[in-house]
């Protein structure tokens, strides 16, 4: 699995979209760009392509949970998200399983999952 296939990419805004969502108020460090998204989320593209069952890999909850971190102001929230939106819509993502991941990483996720999300409204 290469992180810089439209696969890796497109999973790993999705993914970022989800964790996006449920950060709260901690961070570690600022998201600058779309590439900060995938370089943590590249390890939940199969596990977010695939239609089998089981849990995402510790990599993929260890990217999730770093991006959780990073992504503490709005305007992080909005640029993860706005990325994810923008990536998503190429790739044929498992709905379901994009919609189960903060839970088996241990996020919580408030929104729902979706190419058509209104990052506007996220802060």
């Amino acid at each position: 699995m290469k992180s810089s296939s439209p696969g890796a990419v497109a999973a790993t805004c999705v993914v970022l979209m989800i964790v996006v969502a449920s950060v709260t108020s901690y961070s570690e460090a600022a998201i600058s760009s779309c590439s900060d998204v995938i370089k943590n989320l590249s390890p939940c593209e199969s596990y977010l392509v695939s239609s089998g069952s089981g849990n995402p890999p510790d990599k993929c909850c260890s990217g999730v949970k770093a991006l959780a971190a990073m992504a503490g102001t709005s305007a992080d929230k909005k640029t993860a998200c706005n990325c994810i939106k923008f990536t998503s819509k190429s790739l044929n993502i498992n709905s379901q399983r994009a919609q189960a991941l903060p839970g088996k990483c241990g996020v919580s996720l408030p929104i729902s999952v979706s190419p058509n999300a209104d990052c506007s409204k996220i802060g």
